[in-house]
């Protein structure tokens, strides 16, 4: 019998209602006589309400403490659907990521999979109950509880679609897959059928929030396929794969991302603690997106280097900010307020034609460019939050839409 994943994000858990209906979609699919292991988010707005919780407490919350709270969410869900089911005339039980074998290292908020051992899920399978996962949640080498940062149970999915050598891992949410642009933003953005892996890992780095860039790089080194459908619509979703057809090459999505702030460092400002405080707030690929420099004359002449944070994934910014402040003496500027405008696309980068197209558009809307960075599947623009919108707008027009 094949292993199907499934995994519900918070909207489609939100309330028992919506528990009660995910626990009969589950249930009528071990009818149809799939193998069931399911991955949940925490309950619509959970988790936001325990960090405003912490943000109550105080401005500056430990890590590790962040991660004991945080990880409630998901266990209240996985425990709620396994006793939806259990209602339903099936056997189910509850497991945390710890229980099901998913180790992580040992950094706290956006820790990454080392390994997944899941003895206890095949334990469990093989004794016909349906296993219900607390995603977004780890157990470090040292024995503490890990987060995997937003969105991670998405990966949480992946990781253990890989692990049990699922046939697929359907990915369900409040929209029915992947598009061109935020159709929240863009209301000519176009759905995509399919997409490949490389694409969508990109449009995840970049601050789209349909998949985590994490749980898409699983799914590729695995060759599992990921399915992004809506819990609430029947019909249209987007296939994340490998081998997408030659036709769909050039620029299929435009993607932005707020709250970004840009390091700049001259002369000496990289000194040992500088760096040690980098790699502190270091939180993966969507925190230090870009990091560039020039080194001249050795290792501590460097002329100049930049890279761009994304403060919306570190809660604590504002003291990291501080610190390296302090680290950087006069040689240091940091700009905030600043937003992330992202091209994404097979073959983009053949020529220079869309980086000078892109920087006309900007021009023409007196935004500004702080930085501009290029990948085999991406170019990025940093430029002002306040005209991201607009800019995000245009850019689809000109690029997709005509």
């Amino acid at each position: 019998m094949s292993v199907i994943v499934q995994k519900y994000g918070g909207s489609s858990v939100a309330n028992i209602d919506m528990i009660r209906k995910v626990a009969k979609q589950v249930c009528a699919c071990k009818e149809a006589g799939d193998d069931i292991v399911v991955v949940v988010s925490a309950m619509g707005k959970t988790t936001d309400d325990l960090l405003a919780m912490a943000s109550a407490v105080t401005e500056n919350p430990p890590r590790r403490e962040m991660d004991m709270l945080l990880t409630a969410g998901e266990r209240i869900t996985s425990s709620l659907l396994s006793i939806a089911i259990a209602d339903l005339g099936y056997e189910a039980i509850s497991l945390t990521g710890s229980q099901c074998g998913i180790l992580t290292n040992d950094r706290h908020s956006d820790a990454r999979i080392i390994e997944v051992r899941p003895v206890r899920v095949e334990d469990e399978r093989a004794a016909g109950k349906v296993v219900i996962v607390a995603g977004f949640q780890g157990v470090s080498y040292k024995r503490e509880i890990t987060t995997l940062g937003r969105g991670g149970s998405d990966t949480t999915a992946v990781a253990l679609a890989a692990a049990l050598d699922a046939e697929r891992c359907e990915i369900y949410s409040d929209v029915d897959g992947v598009y061109s642009s935020d159709p929240n933003l863009v209301k000519d953005a176009r759905h995509l059928p399919e997409i490949s892996y490389e694409e969508m890992q990109e449009m995840a780095v970049a601050g789209a929030k349909v998949l985590k860039a994490g749980a898409v790089e699983f799914a590729k080194r695995a060759g599992i396929a990921i399915y992004a459908r809506s819990s609430f619509a029947q019909g249209r979703e987007t296939v994340v794969r490998k081998d997408i057809p030659a036709e769909h090459h050039g620029v299929r999505a435009v993607v932005s991302e707020r709250k970004v702030s840009l390091v700049t460092f001259l002369g000496k400002a990289v000194t040992e603690d500088f760096w040690k405080i980098i790699e502190a707030a270091e939180s993966g690929l969507t925190t230090i997106k870009e990091l560039r420099f020039q080194c001249p004359d050795g290792p501590q002449s460097w002329a100049r280097g930049s890279f761009v944070v994304s403060t919306s994934s570190l809660p604590d910014w504002p003291d990291t900010r501080a610190r390296l402040i302090e680290a950087g003496s006069d040689n240091l500027e940091i700009d905030d307020d600043l937003g992330a405008l992202s091209l994404i696309g097979v073959g983009i980068n053949r020529d220079t034609a869309n980086v000078m197209k892109a920087t006309r558009i900007l021009h023409d809307l007196g935004a500004p460019v702080h930085a501009l960075s290029t990948s085999g599947f991406r170019i990025s623009f940093i430029t002002n939050e306040q005209l991201l919108d607009r800019a995000v707008t245009a850019f689809h027009k000109a690029f997709i839409e005509e």
